[in-house]
């Protein structure tokens, strides 16, 4: 899969080993339609922190571990500039987690196995019917 800017080996990994799909825009990566909640790993385009590499190798089994069914999607340049600018001041490489276009909630930068779950429980500990 070739991509106008290359990503890491280890987050193309993401898009080739474990079909997580890339999201080009802002408004892909927004999407209101989008089932259940969506993790979305902004790697951080051409700041090429070895952070990258970790959370590209970490991400696929938080998507596991997680209480709720994630569905993971890597952000392209334009996709990531829109999280950045919704979310705010954000450290990247990072994780935004989203339902239905709203943000829930972002990890930046590598944390403890045990900080990312206690912050994905914090993210979703929101009433049951919103996250059908």
């Amino acid at each position: 899969m070739a991509h106008a800017h290359p990503l890491p080996p280890l987050v193309d990994r993401l898009l080739t080993v474990h079909g997580y799909p890339l999201l080009e825009t802002g408004a892909e990566a927004l999407a209101e339609d989008a089932e259940g909640v969506r993790v979305v790993f902004l790697p951080g385009h051409g700041k090429g922190s070895g952070e990258t590499a970790d959370i590209a190798v970490i991400l696929p089994e938080l998507v596991k571990a997680a209480p709720v069914p994630l569905t993971a999607a890597v952000a392209g340049p334009q996709a990531e500039a829109a999280l950045v600018a919704r979310v705010g001041t954000l450290g990247l490489p990072a994780l935004v987690f989203l339902h239905r276009g709203e943000v829930l909630g972002s990890i930046p930068r590598v944390r403890d196995w045990s900080d990312y779950l206690a912050r994905i429980r914090s993210f979703l500990a929101v009433p049951a019917d919103r996250l059908q």
